[in-house]
Parts: C-alpha cells; structure tokens; sequence
C-alpha cells in the first residue's frame, strides 16, 4: 500500500502597509542639538547669518543684478534678520523650513538639483547638512519667517509662524506685506535663553562669524542711531599696505584683537590651489610641545571654529593660525573640519609654510631668528628630528648645553670631532666642569629632542663621531697618576675596591680638575642595566633567579674616581687605621652617588648610614681619647 502525504503549506503573506513618515520631536531634537551637537547656542546667529548669505547667493545666481543686502538688528528680546535673497513660495516654506535633512540649495530655475548638479552647488553654499533654521530653536520662544519668492515673481508673500513645541503654520500674506523679494526671520527668546538676544551679544556673535562672509551685513541696535557694518572685507592679510613693515604692524594688531597677544612674526599661509588663505601668528612666549593650539578658521568667510586643533602638523605648537578656506569639510556642526584626506595634504602644506618662513630668516634675516629661537628652540627641534634638510639649515642656531657652554651644535663640532651625550641633566652637571677641563666634548642630552637630534647629527654632518658618554671614555681623558705613586697606594686602593665590592663599583685613581672634587662616580647604561639585573636577582625567587643569573655578562661596571689632586684623598690614602680608612671610602661613594643623583639602591642607603655612623663614633671616639689623655696630664 502506498501512502501519500501533502506537502507543508507556505506560510501566508500579509500585503504590505502604506508607507509612514518618521515623526520628529521637536523639543527632543532640540535638546539634542543643543547638548550633543553644539557646543554653545551662540551658533543660532551662525545658522540665522548662514542663511541669509546662501539666500543671496542663490539670488545671484537666478539674477546677478540683485541688490544685496543682509540686514540684522536686535532689541527687547527679538532678534530678525532680513535678506534681499531667493526667497520661498508658500509650498516651499512647506516643504523646506520645516523637515530635516532637506536643502534649499536648488538649481536656477527652482528644479532639485540632480547627484552631480548638488556637489557642484555645495562649492557656492555655506550650509550642507540640512538642520537650518530649526537649530535656532535653541534659543528662541517662536520663530515668524516673512518671504518672498524671486523665483515666482506673481507668487504672495507667504508668512511661517513656528514654536517651539513642534507645531507651525504657514498662510499667505498681502502683496503689500512683502513689496520685494527676500525673507525676514524673526526669532523670540525663549525664558531663560534672553541673554542670547541681548543687542551687544548679538552684535558681538555677528562680527564673531561674520566679519569675512562675502557680502555686506550690518547691525541696528535699536536705538536710532546708523546701522553699523558687521562684515569687515577683505581679511587683513589680503590687503594692500604701502610698505612690509606698515604690513606686519597691521598683522600684529589683528592677532593681538583676535589673539590677545602681540605676534613675534608672522607667517603667510597662501595655497591658491587647496582655496586657503590666511596667516599664522608665532607665539611670544614658550609653550609646551604637548600644548594643542586652537586656530580659527573661517569656511567661505563664515567662522567655522575658533578650536581647531588639527590644522597644522603637532610640531608647529608655536603658532596660532588663522585662515579662510573653501576646500576643506567641515563636521556635521560646523565647528570643526572633518579630518580627510584633504585636510592632510592642506596640513602637510601649510607645515611646508612654516619650514619655509624658517629657511628664509636663517638665509635672510638671522637676527629675527635667533629671537625666534631664544623662545622656540624646541618647536625646531621637533621639526629638525622628522627632517635632516631642515636640521642642516639650523645646525647654526639650535642652542645645545655643552661642556664648552650654551653654543649651536656647528660651533660645537667645529671643536670637537667626537662628541659624547648624556642622557640626564643631573649627570651632565656632574661631569661637565670636569670634561671641560680635559678637553672631553660632552653634550646635554636631558632635554626634550636633543637626544634624537645628536643621533641624526651624523646623517648631515658624516665626518662628526656622537656617542653616549660611558666610564671609560672619561677615565681615559683623566691624567693617570705616576706608576710609583700608584704602587705606594696599592694598599689602599686595594681596601677601597674590597670594601666595594659588594656595590659592584670599582675604584680608580686619577688626577683631574677641579681639585675640589674629592671623588667622581661614573656609570653607562649598561652598567646601570647590570645594576638593575643584581637588584633584581637578589630579590627574585629560584626561578627568576636562575634567569637573571643566566643573563649576566661581561658589562662594565661603575667607577669611583678618586682625585688624587684632593687633598682629603691623600690624607685618606695615609691613614694607618684600615677600618677608618673603609668607612672613609664608603662615605666618598656615598658622597659622589649623591652628587650624581643617581637614585639609591637599599644597599647604597645602609652603605651611607653605615659609613655617616662610623664617622661619628670615629669622631666622638678620638674626642674621648684626647680627653682621658688631658685627665692623666
């Protein structure tokens, strides 16, 4: 018998639904503007002189003989604008003031523009993203917008009256309301945001954003008097002056009202091609290498930010930029540039202005430079470490401690062939009077940059030899004492080593200058590595121990240099009592580790209260003895 079975049936399908619209919060989304996507509702003047200027630019387009004009004004908590621009019909005031994410930016004759015809259009507008006149919600009450439409010539006036919570409603106004094309937006403070609508704050906003946009704005307070010009054209550094010198005094003025300081120089920062214009103002006092500066920068005229922290390479910290562009991105606020591909190369660029300024004052103006560098140096050195051309050039004016004294590294190289480094300040001042008596070339290293450029030193000048200062290099510059005199010590110097021993210092002698320099403790890197490795051993369990252990080698070790110059030294070396003689010679290594001021071991700590103690008892001891001698007399 066959059986036959059905196969499962298909789940069943609903048509689907008609399409729905997102609904938008308003008073949601401007909480979200105002907390997560601006930093400050100042920028409701931004978007409302933002708009403004697209408007005329639009009406430039559709008619180049347009008047133009941008008039803004403020009084008894109201803040309008009014523009001479493209205007909006009724359906357009529908269809744009109120939907995020849609543009005004339209072709000429009012069509959408298509993919390519928008990118094109960007290149002439200042908003890109949409948000428009709704990002002024987070300062006003109510915003009342008046138009009229250069497009549709027979078209009303139409009027869009929007609060702030979510609702708005547009209706048509008399001809008479609106006699020209252009729009009129008026904008109520909101309780507790009427310090943003006060006259001078809006004035102040105005100048802030405005003063580089491409048309005329002015500003009316109110009461009576003329209106006052917001827009202050061409930018300072695109302007004629009859000499250089009348060029940087202007300069300077400009960044100390910008800046709030007066500039060692100034910087042209000219790239016709990347659409960027501008100038950098080089700072008068040092600031640290880690230090962000904040520059401004303008975007089609309108102030972008004030905190731009990406727009120069890290090196250039010594330097507050600012500049128009048209080139670069800006974020979705508009408060800084999106970092693209674009902003690298105009970043590589202006740090190329910047290395260039330097090459001419070293060419042709050393004396500005060399006050440049008094206060600079480092910026330079940062420079100088990523490129050798630019280290060549200012070999002759980067300041360097040395030996021979504060000096450029030509002047230093031109005395000495081999040049040796140390990596610490504290051991540079230990050493340096004494390499400076014996003719040792030694450099200080300890400070930010200098050890990176002295290794790069070789790459620019070949013939030049640069080595870390090590032991053995310095003791071979010492004068040995004679082999006699060597020999009547060997006693001493024998008791001197055995006793440490245990500290992994040896014990030398030599005669060097300054006398007053009992003793001298010299170490190198390796002989601290092996210091760290015996330390390390000692505290180690078996297995680590037996790790350490097998990592021993045949590194130097640390040197006690004894000056046989000094006179305690010899008085020292002819003490009878070798007990005293060990505790003289444990508090001469404690002394010259603690002139070093290489950090104390727990050995050399118990080493320097051992030999402090028996100094004492050595003392107080002999005093005891004198006494019990004048008792018996």
């Amino acid at each position: 018998m066959t059986s036959t079975s059905t196969p499962p049936s298909a789940p069943r399908s609903t048509p689907p639904s008609a399409p729905h619209s997102f609904q938008v919060d308003l008073r949601g989304l401007v909480d979200l503007l105002s907390h997560h996507l601006y930093s400050s509702p100042r920028v409701y003047v931004r978007e409302l002189l933002q708009n403004a200027v697209d408007a005329i630019t639009a009406r430039h387009a559709l008619d180049p003989a347009a008047e133009v004009r941008i008039r803004l004004s403020a009084s008894g908590g109201r803040v309008t604008i009014e523009d001479s621009g493209i205007g909006l019909t009724a359906a357009e005031a529908h269809s744009l003031l109120a939907t995020i994410g849609r543009s005004s930016k339209r072709g000429g004759d009012g069509a959408d523009l298509d993919e390519q015809g928008l990118e094109a259009s960007r290149q002439e507008f200042l908003g890109q993203f949409g948000i428009g006149l709704l990002a002024c919600f987070v300062v006003a009450r109510q915003i009342r917008v008046v138009t009229r439409s250069a497009r549709d010539p027979q078209a009303a006036p139409v009027e869009w009256l929007a609060t702030d919570d979510g609702s708005y409603t547009v209706r048509e106004l008399p001809h008479e309301a609106r006699p020209e094309p252009g729009t009129t937006v008026v904008l109520e403070a909101r309780p507790g945001a009427a310090e943003w609508a006060v006259p001078a704050k809006v004035e102040e906003l105005a100048r802030d954003y405005g003063s580089l946009l491409p048309y005329d704005i002015t500003f009316d307070d109110g009461e009576g008097g003329a209106p006052r010009p917001v827009t202050d054209r061409p930018a300072v550094w695109d302007r004629p002056f009859p000499t250089p010198a009348a060029r940087r005094v202007a300069l300077a003025g400009h960044c100390a009202q910008l800046f709030g300081f007066t500039p060692l120089d100034s910087i042209d920062l000219d790239l016709p091609v990347a659409g960027v214009r501008g100038v950098a103002y080089v700072l008068p006092e040092p600031t640290s290498p880690a230090h962000r500066a904040g520059h401004r920068v303008h975007l089609k005229g309108m102030l972008l930010t004030d905190r731009a922290d990406n727009l120069l390479p890290d090196w250039a910290f010594f330097v507050r930029a600012v500049l128009d562009t048209d080139t670069l991105r800006p974020t979705a606020s508009r408060e800084n540039l999106y970092d693209d591909e674009t902003l690298a190369a105009v970043r590589d660029a202006l740090g190329a202005r910047v290395r260039g300024w330097l090459a001419e004052l070293a060419a042709s103006d050393p004396e500005r430079l060399a006050a440049f560098l008094q206060v600079h140096h480092l910026g330079v050195k940062s420079m100088a470490r990523h490129d050798s051309e630019l280290l060549g050039l200012m070999l002759p004016w980067l300041p360097f401690e040395t030996s021979d004294g504060s000096m450029s590294l030509q002047e230093f190289a031109a005395a000495h062939t081999d040049i040796h480094f140390t990596r610490t300040v504290e051991e540079f001042r230990q050493i340096a009077p004494i390499a400076a008596a014996h003719g040792l070339g030694v450099i200080n290293a300890g400070y930010t940059y200098d050890a990176d450029l002295l290794a790069l030193l070789p790459t620019v000048r070949p013939e030049l030899k640069v080595t870390e200062l090590d032991a053995g290099a310095v003791t071979e510059r010492l004068d040995p004492v004679p082999t006699a005199t060597e020999l009547a010590l060997a006693p001493f110097l024998a008791t001197a080593r055995t006793r440490l021993e245990a500290q992994g210092c040896d014990v030398v002698l030599r005669a060097f200058q300054p006398v007053s320099v009992p003793a001298l403790y010299l170490d190198d890197r390796q002989a601290r590595q092996e210091r760290d490795r015996t330390a390390a051993l000692e505290s180690a369990d078996s297995l680590w121990s037996g790790i350490l252990g097998a990592l021993r080698g045949s590194a130097p070790r640390a040197r006690l240099v004894l000056n046989h110059n000094n006179p305690l030294i010899r008085r020292i070396a002819a003490l009878p009592d070798e007990a005293l003689t060990s505790t003289a010679v444990e508090s001469l290594y404690g002394q010259a580790l603690l002139m070093s001021q290489r950090p104390l071991r727990p050995a050399d700590s118990t080493l320097l209260n051992r030999a402090f103690l028996g100094l004492l008892e050595w003392a107080t001891h002999s005093t005891d003895s004198r006494d019990a001698q004048e008792d018996q007399k």
